[in-house]
């Protein structure tokens, strides 16, 4: 398996556990007779702000990873794996490890910063595909 391969499975892994880390106090604060009902109406009460923002931080690796796999895919299949591109697959894993609790502490503005650093690599990743 190349590098960038790697990544991306321990970047899926990691959606796994971000899932995890939300659906627990999700339950809780919900409960378990809501979060298995077909959830025709909308709760009957918000989320704390921490699990929101747990549950936003997973929505955006959910979107964040589906550009990364593709560029991980591209990369892959092109056979242009790299010191460049394979620095940039683990720096982008490195940015969604850090953006989670960045997002659920509320590290303003790092947060953004630490998003922008996971983007940019995933940019590198596509860039380096076609050079």
């Amino acid at each position: 398996m190349t590098p960038e391969l790697t990544a991306l499975t321990l970047a899926a892994l990691l959606q796994a556990v971000q899932f995890i880390l939300f659906a627990i106090p999700a339950n809780l604060e919900l409960t378990p007779t809501y979060t298995t009902s077909p959830r025709d109406l909308p709760p009957s009460r918000p989320f704390t702000k921490t699990t929101a923002r747990l549950q936003r931080a997973l929505n955006n690796h959910f979107e964040s990873l589906i550009l990364f796999t593709i560029a991980v895919l591209v990369v892959t299949l092109g056979n242009q794996s790299t010191a460049t591109t394979q620095t940039a697959a683990y720096t982008y894993l490195a940015a969604r490890l850090a953006y989670l609790p960045a997002y659920a502490f509320g590290w303003a503005p790092w947060r953004s910063a630490i998003w922008a650093i996971g983007f940019f690599a995933t940019l590198t990743l596509l860039v380096a595909a076609l050079l």
